[in-house]
């Protein structure tokens, strides 16, 4: 059975991936330097490492169903999954290990609506969802590290302990949001009690601080642009490899 998307044909990369036909080949060029598409045991893919990674790469895009995405392709409902389920984890972003002198990080938690009752809890927004604590860089606005999710009803203060995103960025300099009070971040000045209003001067660090902090919200509705992670229905691991995953893809559309 022929499927109707191919990864020969450059003008399906845009709207199924997000991505130019240029950053989806330095992609595919980084997944074989990495080693992806080497032999293993069993039977051989029935696609070309071009078109699973587009086959991957349009699900969480676009969140079609893995029977639509089969059909879209080619291949059969189960093969789709595996592919899915192959292939997640290898696209996943790499946390960075090092950061260079004077760095400054931004980090923020965002709920992410998922099925699996396992890993989820109801949230805020009233359904079942994980928390994910993302962490970009304020100078270049690359997502540098994603925590594991952890399930929705939790504070990011808790979060970003558990999660290990404060394991991953060391004694590295991070500004958040005043919802991570106590946890050593740099965060707004806040009224102390009895205090009508704050001195001039913290107003105008708060301020400053709100207009950096803004650019992981904006991380955040670009990323959401993969509509995966709006109602993700894969299980267990799949929404944390997911997220990491579409990290990568943000980070190569605004390398360009």
């Amino acid at each position: 059975m022929s499927g109707v998307i191919t990864a020969s044909k450059s003008s399906w990369t845009a709207p199924f991936t997000g991505l130019s036909p240029q950053q989806f080949g330095k992609l595919i060029t980084a997944l074989r330097r990495e080693r992806t598409d080497q032999a293993r045991r069993g039977r051989p893919w029935s696609l070309p490492l071009e078109d699973r990674v587009l086959l991957v790469v349009a699900y969480w895009r676009t969140n079609l169903t893995f029977r639509q995405l089969a059909s879209l392709f080619g291949v059969s409902k189960s093969a789709a999954g595996r592919i899915i389920d192959h292939l997640g984890p290898l696209l996943a972003l790499q946390t960075r290990k090092r950061f260079r002198d004077g760095t400054v990080l931004i980090a923020d938690g965002t709920l992410v609506p998922t099925r699996d009752h396992t890993v989820a809890e109801q949230s805020k927004n009233y359904r079942y969802s994980t928390n994910h604590q993302v962490v970009i860089d304020a100078d270049t606005r690359f997502v540098v590290a994603v925590g594991r999710p952890v399930p929705g009803n939790r504070n990011d203060c808790k979060a970003w302990e558990i999660s290990g995103a404060k394991a991953a960025v060391g004694h590295t300099t991070v500004i958040a949001d005043g919802g991570y009070r106590g946890t050593g971040l740099v965060i707004p000045h806040r009224r102390e009690p009895g205090q009508s209003e704050l001195p001039a001067w913290k107003e105008d660090h708060n301020t400053s601080h709100r207009k950096v902090r803004a650019r992981v919200e904006h991380a955040f509705a670009r990323m959401k642009a993969w509509k995966i992670l709006r109602d993700c229905r894969l299980q267990g691991d799949g929404v944390h490899y997911a997220m990491l995953g579409i990290a990568r893809l943000h980070n190569l559309t605004l390398a360009g």
